[in-house]
């Protein structure tokens, strides 16, 4: 056995891949299942098979002019060539991973800002109409190469790609196929300061951010999470998370490399595969999965899916990316046996800043800091200066360390991209925006978003405390807590609902029940609204952003009918973090005169 914590830290994860190659050359790096129901069937590539094609691909992007400061754009679901081309964009340029669920509009501007020319993309075998859409977008913003990508395992011939004057569309092996395997060529290898990613932080609503990352960033990152960990070269780990997302990319496409572990891909579509669920356990077995990394929407799914295999092997079921609701926990315990394993990370400090290692679980707990990362918890006085809170004092949460970001991108220049950290970087402590409290222990423990809080006349609310009450009660199966807009509080609580049974649904009843169960007066839910199912990003994080639109849309139309108003249309955009909502069909002195107080832009739609 090889111990991650005392192998050398190489130049960059290019050079950690040819390391990991020479160690364990034989060995299996990754696996990847085309379809869960057939699950004992894979393609299984070497570390030394990974390797050579990740430099293949490496010498493609070479060849159609990408250099160092150059923006490989890829999206796409999950398949062994998405995984080896963002490693190989990272080897001789800038890999920029993209959510595929975005529109084109949305990818078409991150495009814009990270003046990628090469789109490396899901062909139509995989997702015909996100081929479709993402072809459209490398048109529209002048890509000069598409590298389209087949599905894994395939065996008949690939479809016909459209031909275009203005810009290569190819399959991604047909460029690669007579590259050298063995060595690059026409670039240096990249150094520990070079950036080796951009990662959008958002762009469901508003303009996305994209922080960028460097190859020191990610394999101190990596690293330690290896050394968390504890893996043997001979164990797995099972990804199932989007590679566009940090924590797939680091969890489990650069921290293995440390160790010489196989990551298992359970599904193209990873965890929002309903078929995996039917034979997660079977997979689990089969593969002997030791660790696992998800979002609580997954565990609580998991928890719902009955255990037909001997699960035995699994004793690292890592939670984070949002809060752990008890109910949850409690639940994934007794049907598993397993206790959930909570950590803690952001885009902006690379992936993983806190983790809780077996045996040391203290509820509501996300763990101690990982290796070469400090953290802090601060409160902002008036004049804007940062003061220490005392332990267990909630306060915001700070990180510093070799893992925070270069910076957001900012103005792309000719030799390459310019980023900027000011906004969220003093004096090299990182402001994570979440508010949290440090035991004397060491022990961090998240409070809530500080843009997620609810504040009522002035009485800010952890819409935590809301949701961990709804969720006690029998008849709830999912609850998210969002701030809807009020005309003399400024905000009231409300509470958006997954019924277990949605005909017997009485927000009348569940409304009491939460005022005896929520002590707090001003947290009780001034309203409680059921819905099918909470929105959830691509990797299964509560969307509340979503919920708040919608809490805004009902606030202002009960505000136009208390006035005897009824408008057309309503509707909500996020611009500069702000709400603004466009109302149709009402004059606009009346509008106005109907949502005075509402501390939010209403116009009337022209």
């Amino acid at each position: 056995m090889t111990n991650p914590s005392v192998l050398p830290l190489p130049e960059s994860t290019y050079q950690l891949l040819l390391d990991a190659a020479r160690t364990w050359p034989g060995a299996v790096a990754t696996q990847w299942i085309p379809d869960p129901s057939d699950h004992t069937r894979c393609l299984s590539w070497t570390y030394a098979e990974l390797a050579g094609t990740v430099t293949r691909i490496a010498n493609a992007l070479t060849a159609l002019g990408v250099r160092r400061h150059d923006a490989v754009t890829l999206s796409g679901v999950n398949t062994s060539m998405l995984y080896a081309a963002t490693l190989a964009a990272q080897a001789v340029g800038i890999a920029a991973p993209v959510n595929p669920a975005l529109g084109g509009e949305r990818i078409a501007e991150l495009l814009r800002r990270t003046q990628s020319r090469i789109l490396v993309a899901a062909g139509p075998e995989l997702d015909r109409q996100l081929w479709q859409r993402l072809l459209a977008v490398a048109r529209e913003v002048g890509m000069t190469a598409v590298l389209v990508l087949r599905p894994d395992g395939v065996t008949s011939e690939a479809p016909p790609l459209p031909t275009d004057p203005d810009m290569v569309v190819a399959y991604l092996d047909d460029v690669m196929a007579d590259q050298p395997v063995d060595r690059l060529v026409g670039a240096q290898p990249p150094a520990a300061r070079d950036l080796a990613a951009f990662v959008h932080t958002g762009g469901t609503t508003g303009s996305p951010k994209v922080a960028a990352q460097t190859h020191a960033n990610q394999l101190v990152c990596g690293q330690a999470i290896a050394q968390s960990l504890g893996l043997t070269a001979d164990e797995s780990i099972l990804g199932g998370l989007p590679l566009f997302h940090v924590n797939a990319l680091l969890v489990t496409g650069i921290a293995p490399m440390f160790g010489g572990q196989r990551v298992v891909w359970p599904s193209p579509s990873g965890y929002r595969d309903p078929a995996l669920y039917a034979r997660f356990w079977q997979i689990v077995e089969h593969y002997q999965i030791v660790a696992m990394s998800a979002v609580p929407t997954v565990y609580s799914a998991l928890t719902r899916v009955p255990i037909d295999a001997d699960i035995g092997s699994l004793r690292i079921p890592i939670v984070g990316a949002s809060p752990l609701p008890a109910s949850v926990r409690e639940a994934f315990a007794a049907h598993t046996g397993r206790r959930l394993l909570e950590g803690y990370g952001l885009t902006e400090a690379t992936c993983a800043s806190t983790f809780t290692p077996p045996g040391e679980e203290r509820i509501g707990s996300v763990g101690r800091p990982l290796a070469h990362q400090q953290v802090k918890v601060v409160r902002m006085d008036d004049d804007g200066s940062w003061v220490d809170c005392a332990p267990d004092e909630v306060g915001l949460l700070m990180i510093s360390g070799p893992v925070v970001f270069a910076g957001y991108v900012i103005d792309p220049k000719l030799d390459g991209p310019r980023v900027s950290r000011d906004d969220v970087v003093r004096d090299g402590w990182l402001n994570t925006g979440d508010l949290g409290r440090r035991d004397a222990d060491g022990f961090v423990y998240l409070t809530g978003r500080a843009k997620d809080l609810i504040i009522r006349g002035g009485h800010n609310i952890d819409p935590r405390v809301i949701e961990e009450a709804l969720l006690a009660h029998p008849a709830v199966v999912a609850a998210a807590a969002v701030a809807r807009p009020d005309q003399h509080a400024g905000e009231v609580p409300v509470a958006y609902v997954v019924p277990a049974d949605p005909d017997r649904f009485d927000e009348v009843e569940l409304t009491a029940w939460a005022a005896t169960a929520i002590d707090e007066p001003a947290a009780r839910p001034k309203h409680i609204y059921p819905i099918t199912a909470i929105p959830t990003t691509e990797v299964g994080k509560y969307h509340k952003p979503t919920l708040v639109a919608d809490a805004a849309v009902r606030a202002i139309a009960d505000a136009l009918a208390s006035g005897g108003l009824a408008a057309r249309g309503i509707e909500v955009v996020h611009e500069h973090n702000r709400l603004v909502v466009t109302v149709a069909g009402v004059d606009p002195d009346h509008l106005a005169d109907a949502v005075a107080g509402f501390a939010l832009t209403v116009r009337a739609a022209s």
